[in-house]
Parts: structure tokens; C-alpha cells; sequence
């Protein structure tokens, strides 16, 4: 039974239908050989010839033994035509039943609650023919589905979260604009009215560009090509040097050969990442790049305070900022995980126990848009 449950559709239905023509065959012919020893009791009429040439003269059957011989031969001929019709209808009810009831059931269930919008069910392996290629194809499809379900409800939330965030820190600028308008309006204004609305209206552009810049990095598509790891070391050595010119970086960076990946998206990351490293270190950061089964990781290493432990628990959020400053909106961890995930990788963040902080932002570099 194994076997034909992972036998093509055509060659079962073939060997179906020959092996029940077969048995349909055996048994007309099992009825004919019955009723023809039936016949053989009663008297046929007729004359016999013998080796001779004598001629006699057999009787003749009774009209009683006439119908059963008319019966005898009804059920030849019925046998004849019958027994391959159902022998064909008993291949076809086998060959659904072994090869298409439960892939149909499984593909009708499946549908059905993927119309209901219920993806949280998997589709089992039925066999090894056609339609159980059609089963592992539908499951496939069904669990993209589900991962492009999670991933369209995890943006929508990340989006709430960030308008959230975005409201929450436009409100103090725009109640300080408001108190400033109040003022002028009431003739009571300092000198430095117009400064302090100058310096808040910049405020508010800069959160603008940084919601926007959110938005493009959403919208980027991931081209990946050919990157040479030598390259990525020298730019490294050069991102690092401009941007925390008071520290001296150490680079731990091994042959890494040729890296299929999005070159701009992996310096962006690592341009945010020393960045926001230089900020808080103390006088040391270290890079490393490691590649381990296709994941290429990029870890820097700071000696400063370290992260605050909720950032830690829940993870980088948008305008989530470890310390209070006008000019950083705590955008750049944030858009880091975002390229991170875009590139099939994630970012991690922890406290190193001599102190100071560490973030490893990894990509795929077998990754396909």
C-alpha cells in the first residue's frame, strides 16, 4: 500500500483498471464455465452425429428446461457485459479513494480556512505523487503566507508605535511654540522669544526628516551584488576614523573573500552604529566582522555607560533615546534593526561585563530580494 501511495496518478489508475479488467475477465469467464455445466444437465433438442455418420436424434428440452436455458444464456451474455463495466467502476472508486479522497479533503479544508483568514494550521505529507506535490506546494504557499501575515501586522504595529512616539515628542516643542504665540499675542515676551521658536521650529523639522527618512528605509528594496571583504575593512577603517576622530578603533576583520549582499544598506547600518558608539565611548571601540553560515555579523564595541536596561528588554524604538539631546532622536539604533531585518538579518544588542556596550548587526549574505 505504501507503494501505490507513492505511485503516479497514471501508472495507479492503469494498474487499476488492468487489475480489475483482469478480475472482471476471470469472473465472466467463471460464469460462463457455470452456466455451461448448468445447460449441460438439461436436454439441447437437436440431432448428434457420431464418427460414423450415424445420425440420432436428441430429445428435445421441456418447455420448463427451455427457460432455464433461456436463463442460463441471459446470464452469459449479461455476465459478458456487466462484470467489465464494473470492474472499470470498482478501479475508479479504488483509484479515489487510495490516490484522491484525503489530498482533496486536506486541500478543501486548507482553502477553507485560509478563507476565513487562519493560517495557524500546517498541511500534512499525503504522498509522494502529484497531488502530494500539490499538499507540500500548498502548504509552502500557506506558511509565505503566514510569514507575510506576521510581517504586514508586525510593520502595522512598529507604524502605531511610531506614531505614538513621533506625537509624544512633537508635543513639547509644539506646547512651547503655543506658549511663545500666547506671549507675543499678550505683549509679554522676552528677548529670546524669537530665538527659543527659532530653535524649536528646527526642532520639529528635524523630527520631520527623521519620520520621513523611517519611511524611505521602509521602502528601500534590498539589491544585493558582489562586495569584496577588503573593501569593507578599508571603509570600516575610514568610517571610523571620521567619526570618532577622539578614539582610537581596533579592528578585528579576517579574510572574508567575496560577499553577496546590499553594500550601501551594510554601510548605512555601520555608519550608525560607530556613530552612536563614538558618542558614549570613553577612549576605546573595537569592530569585528565575522561570517558564519552565510550570516555575515558586524559587532562594535564601545567603553561607555552601556544601554539602559529597558532599551535591553524591549529592544531599539523609534525617538527611544538613551540620553536627552535635541539633535539625536534616538533614530539611529532603530533604523539600524530596521536594514538589519529588511536584510534577512536582526540586530542585538547587550552590555559587555568589563562595561560598556556591544551591538551586532547581522545580514544574510545569501539573501533574495
Amino acid at each position: 500500500m505504501e507503494r501505490l501511495r507513492n505511485m503516479g496518478l497514471k501508472q495507479t489508475f492503469f494498474l487499476l483498471s488492468a487489475g480489475c479488467l483482469c478480475a472482471a475477465l476471470l469472473l465472466t469467464l467463471s460464469v460462463y464455465g457455470l452456466c455451461g455445466a448448468l445447460a449441460e444437465q438439461y436436454p439441447q433438442g437437436g440431432v448428434s452425429i457420431d464418427f460414423n455418420g450415424l445420425v440420432t436424434e436428441l430429445p428435445d428440452p421441456t418447455p420448463e428446461q427451455q427457460r432455464i436455458l433461456d436463463v442460463l444464456d441471459g446470464v452469459r451474455l449479461a455476465a459478458a457485459l456487466v462484470l467489465p463495466a464494473v470492474g472499470l467502476a470498482a478501479a475508479g472508486f479504488l483509484f479515489y479513494r487510495w490516490k484522491l479522497k484525503k489530498p482533496v479533503q486536506v486541500l478543501r479544508a486548507g482553502t477553507e480556512r485560509i478563507r476565513n483568514h487562519d493560517l495557524d494550521f500546517s498541511i500534512p505529507e499525503v504522498s509522494g505523487d502529484e497531488l502530494g506535490q500539490i499538499c507540500a506546494a500548498f502548504e509552502t504557499m500557506r506558511a509565505e503566507l503566514l510569514e507575510t501575515s506576521q510581517e504586514l501586522w508586525r510593520q502595522a504595529e512598529e507604524r502605531k508605535r511610531l506614531n505614538a512616539a513621533f506625537s509624544h515628542d512633537l508635543r513639547n516643542p509644539v506646547t512651547v511654540l503655543k506658549g511663545s504665540v500666547l506671549l507675543l499675542k499678550q505683549g509679554k515676551a522676552d528677548g529670546q522669544v524669537l530665538d527659543r521658536m527659532e530653535r524649536y521650529i528646527l526642532r520639529l523639522e528635524q523630527y520631520v526628516e527623521a519620520m520621513s527618512s523611517i519611511q524611505r528605509l521602509e521602502q528601500m528594496p534590498v539589491r544585493t551584488g558582489p562586495v569584496d571583504g577588503k573593501v569593507l575593512r578599508s571603509e570600516l577603517e575610514e568610517t571610523a576614523r571620521l567619526l570618532a576622530p577622539g578614539v582610537e578603533p581596533a579592528l578585528a576583520v579576517p579574510d572574508l573573500g567575496t560577499l553577496c549582499m546590499d553594500h550601501g544598506l551594510f554601510l548605512t547600518t555601520a555608519e550608525n552604529l560607530i556613530g552612536n558608539a563614538a558618542r558614549f565611548a570613553r577612549g576605546k571601540l573595537e569592530l569585528r566582522l565575522a561570517l558564519s553560515a552565510g550570516v555575515l555579523s558586524l559587532t562594535v564595541m564601545d567603553d561607555g555607560p552601556g544601554f539602559p536596561e529597558s532599551l535591553l528588554e524591549s529592544g531599539p524604538k523609534p525617538f527611544g533615546k538613551a540620553e536627552d539631546s535635541a539633535e539625536h532622536f534616538g533614530m539611529g539604533l532603530y533604523s539600524s534593526d530596521l536594514m538589519c531585518r529588511k536584510h534577512g538579518g536582526a540586530l542585538q544588542l547587550t552590555n559587555r561585563p568589563e562595561g560598556g556596550a556591544a551591538v551586532t548587526a547581522s545580514f544574510r549574505t545569501d539573501f533574495q530580494s
